[in-house]
C-alpha cells in the first residue's frame, strides 16, 4: 500500500501508513445543552474507523478500510480539503506530527495558556465563564447557582487556528464544532464534526507567518483618531450623574476622549446586578436632553458611546416589529426561541435572513448613528442555541460563525454611513474572519480580582493570544466587570489595571456589573491622581500608537504582541511588546511593590529611572504609578519616552 505524506517547506507533518494511521473517519450523536450561554457539550462515539488503505488517483488520495472506500483527501501544496464518501459519517479525525518541546499558540482568545500544548481545547463560541478554574470556590458557586463555572479552555473568540514553534501555523476553513488535543507527545489529534479544510501558512518568522495569515482573514478598520486622545470614562446613571462625574474628571484634569454609557437605553436591575432594557432606543427618562448633551460634549472634544447586541427583550417595542415581520430566530416548534439571560427573557434577530439583517442594520443607523453616537459596545454573540431553526443554514454550523455575521452588521452600517474611521464599537465575540470588521477588540468580562484565570492576569494572556490569532488592535475594561459572591474590586486593583491600560491601544474604565459595591474611577482623590497621570502618559504615546497601527495595517503585526516575535525562543508570558520598542511588564498580583522581569538580550531603558539594562533577570522597583515599562535604546521614539519617563523615580 502506498503511504501518504503531507509537507509544508519542507516540513514533514503529515505521515499515513498502514501501521500509523493519521485519518480516521466515523460517527457519533452528541447531546448539546445551552443555559445562558454557557454550554454542556458531550458526545456518545459510534464508531472511529482507521483508514488502512489506500488508492491514488491524480491529485486525490482515497481512503478506506478492507470492504470500503470512506475519505476523498485532495492535497494541494498549502492546503487538504477531506470529502466524505459515506452519508452516514459526520466526524472526522487527523493526526500531525509533533514533538515533545513543541510550543502551540493561538486557537483564539484564551485566558489561561499562552502555550497550549499539553491541553485539549474545543472550539465553540461561547460565555467564559466566571472563575474559569475548576478549582476555584468562586467557579464552584458560580456552577452550583448558574452553570456559569466555565472552564480554562472556554472563550468568546476561540478560532480554529494554531501557530507552531516548528515555524507552521494550521487554520481549518470550517465552522462546526471541533476539539485539539496537544496532550500527545508526539502528534496533534484534531476531532472534526463535520468534513473541512485546512490551510497551512509557513514562513522564516512568527511575524513572517502571522503577517500571511492576516492578509488571509483580514485586518482590522482604522481606528478613530480621537480614541487616542484620553480616556473613554464608563458612566451609567443617568444624564446629571454623567455630568457631574464629568466635572470631577475635568477637576483632576483627567483627558476624556469619550463617555460610554451603556444604561443609555434605560436599565433592568436583577439577582447579577444592573442590566440594561435591550429595546435599543435612547431612553428620555435616564437620560433627559440626550440628544442636545451629544452636540455640546462633541463640540468639547468628548464623544458619546452606548451599547447595542443582537438579542431584543420580549416585552420591547423592536421585539413586536421582529416579531411581526418574522425576524427573530425559531426553536424546533417553529415559535421564536426565547432565551434565558438571566430573569428576563430575550429574542434573538435572524441574521441569516436578508430582510432581518438589514432590517437590524437600519435600526443601528437609525438609533445609533443618526442619533449621533460616535461608538458602542456591540456585545455579546455567542448564545445561538445548537437546536434553533433558521431562516437559512444549518445551527451546528452557523453558531460558531455567529459572531462574524455580527461584527459584519455593525462594519456594514458604519460603511454606509460613511462612518468608517470616525466610529468606534468594539467586540468581545469572535470567529475565523471577523477580524476585517471590527474596529476593536475587548478582552471580555474578567473578574474583578487577582486570579490567573478571569482576573487580571488573564488580560496578558487574552492579548498574547488575541494578537498571535489575527487580532491587531484589542483593550479591555479597566478594573474588570464581574462582580459576584462578595468578590469586589479594590483600589489597588483598579490602579494596576489602569497602569495595564495605560499601555494598551485604548483606555477604557467599566463601573462593572454592581456600580453601587465597587471602587469606581472617583472613589478617592489617590484613584483620581494616579489615573489622570496615567491617562497624560496614554496620550503622550499618541504618535508612537499611530505609527504602529499603521504598520499593522501593512503587515498585521498587532498592536501588543509577544516579545518570542521579536526575541528568538524568549517564551515569557505576563509581558509583552506594545509596539515594537516598549516591553511591557504588568504588576498582576496583589501587594507586589518590585516585580521580577526578565528582558531579552538588547539594550533596554526603564522608562521611569532612564537606567539601562542588558538581557536577563531583575527585580524591579514597581510602587503604584510606575509599573515596569522599558524602551528599546536607540528607538525612533526615545526622546518621547525620554519626556514621557522624565528620571521620574
Amino acid at each position: 500500500m502506498p503511504n501518504f505524506e503531507f509537507s509544508i517547506e519542507n516540513l514533514k507533518l503529515i505521515e499515513h501508513s498502514i501501521n500509523n494511521p493519521c485519518f480516521f473517519v466515523g460517527r457519533a450523536n452528541e447531546y448539546v445543552n445551552m443555559y445562558r450561554g454557557n454550554f454542556s457539550i458531550k458526545e456518545k462515539k459510534v464508531k472511529k474507523i482507521p483508514l488502512n488503505k489506500l488508492k491514488i488517483q491524480n491529485n486525490e488520495y482515497v481512503f478506506g478500510n478492507d470492504s470500503e472506500d470512506l475519505l476523498k483527501v485532495v492535497k494541494n501544496f498549502d492546503t487538504l480539503e477531506f470529502i466524505p464518501l459515506k452519508k452516514d459519517l459526520n466526524r472526522l479525525w487527523i493526526k500531525i506530527n509533533s514533538t515533545k518541546d513543541e510550543k502551540i499558540f493561538g486557537l483564539g482568545e484564551q485566558f489561561s495558556y499562552v502555550n497550549l500544548k499539553g491541553k485539549k481545547f474545543p472550539i465553540w463560541v461561547s460565555e467564559p465563564g466566571v472563575g474559569r478554574n475548576k478549582k476555584y470556590y468562586v467557579t464552584w458557586l458560580a456552577d452550583i447557582s448558574g452553570k456559569a463555572g466555565g472552564n480554562y479552555y472556554t472563550t468568546n473568540f476561540p478560532q480554529p487556528y494554531y501557530l507552531s514553534s516548528k515555524g507552521y501555523s494550521l487554520l481549518v476553513e470550517g465552522s462546526s464544532y471541533m476539539n485539539f488535543d496537544f496532550t500527545n507527545n508526539d502528534y496533534i489529534e484534531i476531532e472534526f464534526w463535520d468534513f473541512p479544510k485546512i490551510k497551512f501558512f509557513y514562513g522564516e518568522s512568527y511575524k513572517d507567518i502571522t503577517e500571511k495569515f492576516t492578509s488571509y482573514v483580514g485586518r482590522q478598520p482604522i481606528l478613530p483618531d480621537w480614541a487616542l486622545d484620553g480616556i473613554i470614562l464608563g458612566i451609567q446613571g443617568g444624564t446629571d450623574t454623567l455630568f457631574k462625574k464629568l466635572e470631577i474628571a475635568k477637576k483632576y484634569g483627567i483627558k476624556v476622549s469619550g463617555v460610554w454609557c451603556q444604561d443609555w437605553v434605560g436599565k433592568k436591575v436583577t439577582s447579577f446586578g444592573k442590566r440594561l432594557f435591550w429595546d435599543w432606543k435612547w431612553n428620555k427618562e435616564m437620560y433627559p436632553n440626550l440628544d442636545e448633551k451629544i452636540k455640546y460634549l462633541k463640540e468639547n472634544g468628548i464623544r458619546f458611546l452606548g451599547y447595542i447586541n443582537p438579542y431584543l427583550v420580549s416585552e420591547g417595542t423592536l421585539y413586536k416589529e421582529a416579531l411581526t415581520n418574522n425576524f427573530l430566530v425559531k426553536n424546533s416548534k417553529r415559535e421564536p426561541y426565547l432565551i434565558d439571560f438571566g430573569e428576563f427573557y430575550g429574542g434573538i434577530v435572524d441574521l441569516t435572513n436578508p430582510q432581518a439583517y438589514e432590517w437590524y442594520k437600519q435600526v443601528i443607523i437609525k438609533n445609533l448613528i443618526e442619533f449621533g453616537l460616535d461608538g458602542w459596545m456591540a456585545d455579546f454573540g455567542e448564545y445561538l442555541p445548537y437546536d434553533s431553526v433558521l431562516y437559512q443554514g444549518d445551527p451546528k454550523k452557523i453558531h460558531n460563525f455567529w459572531p462574524v455575521l455580527w461584527s459584519k452588521l455593525n462594519y456594514e452600517a458604519l460603511k454606509e454611513s460613511g462612518k468608517i474611521g470616525e466610529i468606534l464599537f468594539f467586540v468581545r465575540s469572535g470567529f475565523t474572519g471577523f477580524q476585517k470588521y471590527i474596529p476593536l477588540m475587548w478582552a471580555g468580562d474578567q473578574l474583578v480580582n487577582w486570579s490567573k484565570d478571569d482576573g487580571i492576569p488573564s488580560v496578558v494572556t487574552a492579548f498574547l493570544s488575541s494578537a498571535i490569532s489575527g487580532v491587531g488592535v484589542t483593550h479591555c475594561d479597566i478594573g474588570g466587570y464581574t462582580s459576584l459572591f462578595n468578590v469586589k474590586r479594590t483600589p489597588e486593583l483598579f490602579m494596576r489595571w489602569v497602569e495595564l491600560s495605560a499601555f494598551s491601544p485604548v483606555m477604557r474604565t467599566h463601573e462593572t456589573n454592581r456600580p453601587d459595591s465597587n471602587i469606581q474611577f472617583d472613589s478617592s482623590d489617590e484613584i483620581l491622581k494616579h489615573l489622570s497621570r496615567m491617562v497624560e502618559i496614554h496620550s503622550k504615546l499618541k504618535s508612537y500608537i499611530k505609527f504602529y497601527l499603521e504598520e499593522y495595517q501593512m503587515t498585521g503585526t498587532p498592536l501588543i504582541y509577544p516579545v518570542f516575535f521579536e526575541y528568538k525562543n524568549f517564551y515569557v508570558f505576563d509581558e509583552y511588546l506594545f509596539g515594537r520598542d516598549l516591553l511591557v511588564a504588568p504588576v498582576l498580583k496583589k501587594g507586589k511593590k518590585t516585580r521580577k522581569v526578565k528582558l531579552p538580550e538588547d539594550e533596554w531603558v526603564h522608562l521611569w529611572s532612564g537606567k539601562t539594562y542588558s538581557g536577563g533577570e531583575y527585580e524591579i522597583e514597581s510602587k503604584l504609578g510606575y509599573p515596569p515599562v522599558f524602551y528599546r535604546k536607540g528607538s525612533k521614539f526615545s526622546k518621547l519616552f525620554e519626556n514621557i519617563g522624565g528620571g521620574s523615580i
